[in-house]
């Protein structure tokens, strides 16, 4: 089975321009760049005239500015969070309180899954985060000239968002799917199951683009969906043959795995393992031994887990 993944990681950006990248779409991209950003958030313009601004970013005077100037003579009248990450959330207040529009995002933080992963940091997620206006799954976003169907897609995160613009087949997919790497999978927040889970949903629809949160547009979406699935199947499968050849604990299988990663990744790496481990435990596949659980732990093959590995 094949695991790659094509990303366009060749891409130049022009921090501070606006880019108009489809009818009554525009792009800024936030100057934000590292090892779990790529270029920078991605901050997306809809509408004309009345705008909704989905994920405003970091909170960076400059990436403010340029939204600033972009909307000049034009009115905000939504925020829209992909989900409450400081990448994405941030800059949410600041640009409110200049221009004005309700924020808009799935909720609290804390009425989800569970709280901050361990070794990314208290400054991943913003647990305090509150939206003007919770939305839900099947709920719709108007303003003049635009709509925008709410599709709630946990597993990078539990309040994790993606807003479907009506009558144009494009999606604004957060980190669910990504233009220039995989989603990483961090628990106790993120889950592999819901991950799946809801790319499964996304699968089943017939979009013609993806706007991700970080990277390039996505011009084959089901067939990007469908590869991310067959990666994280062949993953599982790697992580399940460790445990089966007595490579037992995450720091082993990262190494036996993921061999000349970028230092700056091997958290990430090491947590993406931990959430397959979780998927499989819950699946009765394998078992935690030991006093821990979680990154320290022992995993073994379960007494009766032969079972298949996900699809």
């Amino acid at each position: 089975m094949s695991a790659e993944l094509a990303f366009n990681r060749n891409a130049e950006v022009d921090y501070g321009v606006a880019e108009d990248i489809a009818p009554g779409v525009r792009r800024i991209v936030a100057n934000n760049p590292g090892p779990y950003t790529f270029l920078g958030t991605n901050t997306y313009l809809v509408g004309t005239g009345e705008i909704a601004v989905v994920d405003p970013g970091p909170v960076d005077e400059a990436h403010l500015d340029a939204i600033t100037h972009a909307t000049r003579g034009q009115r905000i009248s939504h925020i829209l969070i992909t989900h409450s990450h400081r990448d994405h959330c941030d800059g949410a207040l600041p640009l409110q309180q200049r221009l004005g529009g309700e924020i808009v995002a799935y909720g609290p933080t804390g009425t989800a899954r569970g709280a901050v992963a361990p070794g990314l940091g208290d400054g991943f997620v913003d647990a305090a985060f509150r939206p003007d206006r919770p939305v839900a799954d099947g709920d719709t976003i108007k303003g003049r000239g635009f709509a925008l169907d709410v599709l709630h897609m946990p597993g990078h995160a539990p309040d994790h968002l993606c807003f479907a613009l009506i009558g144009e087949r494009t999606v604004f997919t957060g980190d669910h799917v990504m233009g220039w790497n995989t989603t990483v999978i961090a628990p106790p927040e993120g889950s592999m199951a819901h991950f799946l889970d809801s790319l499964q949903r996304l699968a089943q629809r017939h979009d013609k683009v993806f706007f991700p949160g970080h990277g390039g547009r996505i011009e084959t979406p089901r067939r990007v969906v469908r590869a991310y699935m067959t990666h994280r199947l062949w993953r599982e499968q790697t992580i399940l043959a460790c445990v089966d050849e007595g490579v037992n604990t995450i720091p082993h299988i990262v190494a036996r795995l993921y061999g000349g990663l970028d230092a700056n990744l091997k958290v990430a790496a090491a947590l993406s393992v931990l959430a397959h481990l979780e998927f499989l435990k819950e699946r009765g596949i394998v078992t935690a031994e030991g006093a821990t659980e979680g990154l320290s732990a022992f995993y073994l093959r379960a007494a009766s887990g032969s079972g298949a590995a996900s699809s």
